[in-house]
């Protein structure tokens, strides 16, 4: 079955700044992970500060960074877009990014 990598985009809201707001936001997560099930291959972990390196050199200036990712299965792309409708990340504002991952023939 073909994987899809979500790219999560941030939201409007940011990180919860409160441990209610923390706990709440982990719930959503699970809940949504158990949701997605077994087609859920990686969950897959946030990532910090983006840096853009091209030929011109590094920078900071990222248009839309990343906030973390996660793996999951699917028969199609849209059937892994209407999986992604439900996560947090949608629901707090910011995008799920989704995308084919095309295996190398070895």
């Amino acid at each position: 079955m073909p994987k899809f990598l979500y790219i999560y985009h941030g939201g409007a809201a940011g990180a919860p700044s409160t441990p209610a707001a923390q706990e709440a936001a982990m719930k959503a997560w699970g809940d949504w992970m158990a949701t997605v099930g077994p087609a859920l291959v990686d969950p897959g972990e946030p990532v910090g500060k983006s840096k853009s390196v091209t030929a011109s050199g590094v920078s900071d200036d990222v248009a839309q960074a990343a906030f973390g990712y996660s793996i999951v299965e699917a028969e199609s792309i849209e059937a892994a877009c209407e999986m992604a409708k439900g996560n947090p990340m949608v629901a707090g504002g910011g995008s799920v990014e989704v995308a084919q991952i095309m295996p190398i023939p070895m």
